[in-house]
Order: C-alpha cells, then structure tokens, then sequence
C-alpha cells in the first residue's frame, strides 16, 4: 500500500463535508455587496471552513471547522467575478432569503464552479480549495521560493551541510560539454543538446533555460531519484514551477523567503561581502528590485506557500524551518484532496 493512502472512509467524509481553506482574507463589514452584513462570516487566508449550503449562486453558507455558527461567504463564482472585474460593477442575482435562516442541509455536489472567460487566468485565481484531514506524514520536496537575492541558494546549502541524511537535491542538466576538471554528476550532468531537446518536449523537465548557447534544466527524474532514496528532495524552484509541484506526486512543503526591508537587506549584503560570504556588493537599484519582486511574487503565488520566514538572519530562517517542519511531521495536516485521492 501507499504509504501516502490513508483511511479511505475518513477521506471520503471529509471531501463530502465539502471544507475548504480559504485564500484570500475576507470581512463582511467590508463587503458592499452582501445582501446582510450582520451574517456575513469574517475569515483570514489558511482558514479552514465548512461549506454547508451552496444552494445561492452567489453566496454560500459555511462555519469554521473548530465551531461557531454558520454565515455567509462569496461563493467561488462570485469572488471569481469580482476579482476579474475588479473596476466594472457586478450584476447579481437575487439573493434570496439569505438573511434570514443562515444554516441548512450540507450539499453534496460539486463544489467548484468555472468560469469561461479569457480575461482571466482560472488556474491562477485560486479563491476555496477542497482540503481533507489527514495523520501525520513525511513531505517529498522542500521548495524554497524567494526573489533572486534573498539567500534561497545559502540556506539551501546550509540545509544539505547540517541534515545530509535528512535532505538531498538534484544536480541540474546541462547540454554543454563539460570543462576541464570536471566530473560526471557532481555539478552537473551532462547530456546532448538533442536528447535535452527530445526530454524537454516530452514534459520531463520541471524548469529549463538557455545561457551562453546551452540548455540548463531539473529533470523529474532526479527528484524521485532523491526521494526514493529516502530523503526529502530540496528545490530552489521559480515560482511557475509549483503548479507541477503542488500535487502528490511530489506532496511539497513550500518556504517562501519574504525580502526584508531595503536597509536591512542592504546592511546584510554588505556583512556578507565583509565575511567573504558572497563576492558581490549589490547596488541599490539590485537590492531595491528585489524588494519589489519579493512583493510581486507573494501577491501572486501567496496561496500556496506553507511557510513564509522574513530572511533576516540565516540561522533563525533554517531554525524556524527545521521546527516547522517537524511539527507538520509529528501533527495531522489539512491538504488539498488531490493528494488524497
């Protein structure tokens, strides 16, 4: 059996009771279009929720799991509309006796409503997800996500040098030829440019890139290589990459490392430049921009990161990751049900 498969009826409860966890913040005290603000249900990103009504197209019924009473919520097509045309008025239907009578029999259909409209990317708009609760278990992949500059590479290493046994990663592809003095798989494994071609077109590659006339790129491969060796496999990945990572294939934990402030990160770049750490000063436009795409990357892939630490001080970042990290080890954990079944 899959160590990964659990308690099929528990599963089977959970998915019916339809809960969710929510990714985006929402307090209907702010909310101009709720037909009754009184009954609106106020939640924060990460909070997990129980649907128990969907009969209105426009606002569900739901209660958070650890109790309390029900209230209303933006049904998923609704917040889809808003956040799509977020500068043209939304027309609703009728909303029914949504004020009176909160509450109701749990539905048992399909909880996702699509949108066909190209104006938006679905994917992207990740609003409810369907979560189940399942016992503790081991994660695959570790993926650090962080714009270029917040010291995604060092506590990489720092993570493979103190837990070697705990923690492996891949050695990336490459379709030049290799230098002198150069080993097959240590830095890189060298391959040929048509054979890297033929694998990157038959989707074996989870992220590639061209520098200097040669292809560079994560096989698929390699990263199950790690975990079947029995250690978590740990990825410095572009963002994009989570919408193939995100999945039980790989069942990631994903650390996003937040930009300091400008003048903190400054003040680091230059201790590191003292303490020989890094060999590059960075200038301010650098450090201004990768303040700037720290914040860009948080709006737009915030909803899937487990862990976010403000990489301020190394060895607290690889502290709190490492405590996390066991907690969700030793603890039962809310995932999405496509890891499940």
């Amino acid at each position: 059996m899959n160590m990964y498969a659990y308690n099929t009826e528990h599963f089977l409860h959970a998915c019916f009771c339809h809960v969710c966890t929510c990714h985006y913040d929402y307090d209907p005290a702010n909310d101009n279009l709720i037909p009754c603000k009184e009954a609106g249900l106020r939640f924060e990103t990460g909070d997990i929720l129980q649907i128990v009504n969907q009969d209105d197209v426009n606002w569900w019924q739901a209660r958070h799991v650890e109790g309390g009473s029900a209230g209303l919520i933006p049904s998923q097509l609704l917040e889809e509309k808003r956040k799509a045309f977020v500068k043209r008025d939304v027309e609703l239907a009728p909303a029914g006796n949504l004020c009176t009578g909160v509450g109701g029999k749990k539905k048992k259909k399909m909880m996702y409503l699509t949108t066909k409209n190209a104006e938006f990317d679905r994917h992207e708009l990740l609003i409810y997800e369907e979560v189940a609760k399942v016992p503790p278990f081991k994660r695959k992949t570790l993926v650090l996500i962080g714009a270029q500059g917040v010291g995604r590479r060092r506590l990489k290493n720092k993570l493979l040098l103190r837990d070697p046994q705990l923690f492996g990663t891949t050695i990336p592809y490459t379709s030049r030829k290799p230098k002198s003095g150069e080993r097959e798989l240590r830095m890189y494994a060298f391959t040929s440019r048509s054979k890297m071609e033929a694998d990157l077109k038959n989707g074996r590659y989870l992220e590639h890139g061209e520098y200097d006339g040669n292809l560079y790129g994560t096989k698929i491969d390699s990263i199950h290589e790690v975990v079947e060796a029995g250690r978590v496999c740990i990825l410095d990945a572009n963002p994009q990459s989570l919408k193939v990572l995100r999945t039980s294939e790989f069942l990631p934990y994903v650390v996003f490392l937040q930009a300091p402030d400008f003048e903190v990160l400054k003040a680091l770049n230059h201790s590191a430049v003292e303490a020989e750490v890094v060999t590059k000063t960075l200038t301010d436009g650098e450090l201004q921009r990768t303040c700037d795409d720290s914040a860009r990357i948080q709006a737009a892939y915030g909803h899937y990161f487990d862990l976010t630490v403000v990489n301020d001080n190394l060895d607290e970042t690889y502290r709190t990751l490492k405590a996390a990290l066991e907690t969700v080890s030793k603890n039962p954990q809310w995932v999405p049900v496509t890891w499940v079944f």
